[in-house]
């Protein structure tokens, strides 16, 4: 008996010296060579899809599709798409994600407010999107198990969009772990929203030299590295972009529509006592700068008969 004790020991020694020395299951993403494009192409199952961006994904080329029926976007190998037959732009001309983003950019500019904020059609239900603007705060989680919570009437993940900043992705990296962990159980539907990388802001500045149109900002890269910060952890960007503060001006819409994003604003901002309606696009700040929109919020979400949360791309195409 002592030699099995013996004999077993370094066994199990070895074991936990294997397990303990392995390296991580976890595979490190580096995104690089992230830049826009905008053209359309098959996916490997033949269906039509536009590419808004290409990008390497640890050295080996990938591209961001977006589906322009669903408005859902998708990543794919650049090398499983035959892009030497391209279709025509103009093939997808009248499809719901080349109206919206021509729609929604389109002149009038507005200093704010401007793009989608409503439905572009009836639909029995409300948008909820929530902003995550930097924030040394801890972010709203009681509010988001709330919303979390609603997925056990519906049997399934409660849509919202996360109106993300690439500031408060990288520097909550516990909180947006708890996220993620709500969208694999299948208790949240998360689109995300690009919601730029800095959210830059300078309290009493007019808002004409504020946001994004403070001087020395350069736009895309405010885009795109938001977009890369997501890619890095797994997460797809969305087609739709809210400017911080809502603001923007006819030059940054432009740009917005050369990177084939829609702009996304409001017509229900809680905490300024707008009044959500069917089809409406609330907005709630969930990085814990603004309390009273977090109250309101879950007076909504409580209220009796409940309340039908629809995914955001359902606001511009007819598909579920």
């Amino acid at each position: 008996m002592a030699t099995f004790r013996f004999m077993i020991f370094p066994f199990c020694f070895l074991l936990t010296l294997l397990f303990t020395s392995a390296p991580s299951a976890v595979e490190t993403v580096t995104i690089t060579a992230l830049r826009s494009d905008f053209r359309a192409c098959r996916d490997t199952a033949g269906n039509v899809r536009i590419i808004i961006r290409q990008y390497r994904n640890n050295d080996v080329p990938f591209l961001l599709l977006v589906d322009p029926v669903t408005l859902e976007s998708s990543t794919v190998r650049a090398a499983d798409i035959d892009l030497t037959g391209n279709i025509s732009i103009e093939t997808v001309r009248n499809t719901p994600f080349i109206k919206a983003l021509d729609r929604y950019t389109a002149p009038p500019y507005k200093l704010q407010n401007h793009g989608a904020v409503h439905a572009g059609h009836p639909v029995d239900g409300i948008f909820l999107t929530v902003d995550m603007c930097p924030s040394r705060r801890p972010f709203e989680k009681g509010f988001f198990t709330a919303v979390a919570d609603l997925s056990r009437q519906s049997g399934r993940g409660a849509p919202v969009a996360i109106a993300i900043t690439g500031n408060w992705l990288e520097n909550h990296r516990d909180d947006l772990g708890w996220i993620v962990q709500q969208i694999k159980k299948g208790k949240l539907a998360v689109t995300w929203v690009n919601h730029s990388s800095t959210h830059p802001y300078v309290a009493g500045a007019p808002l004409e030299r504020n946001f994004l149109l403070s001087p020395g900002i350069d736009f895309e890269r405010e885009v795109l590295t938001t977009e890369r910060l997501l890619l890095e952890k797994g997460l797809l960007p969305s087609p739709f972009f809210r400017f911080p503060g809502l603001v923007a001006d006819e030059k940054l819409i432009r740009s917005l529509r050369e990177l084939a994003l829609i702009p996304i604003g409001s017509d229900a901002w809680l905490a300024k006592g707008e009044t959500p309606r069917r089809g409406s696009f609330i907005l709630v700040h969930g990085n814990g700068n603004e309390p009273l929109g977090i109250r309101k919020a879950l007076q909504f979400l409580q209220k009796p008969g409940g309340v039908n949360l629809l995914p955001l791309n359902a606001a511009f195409s007819h598909q579920p």
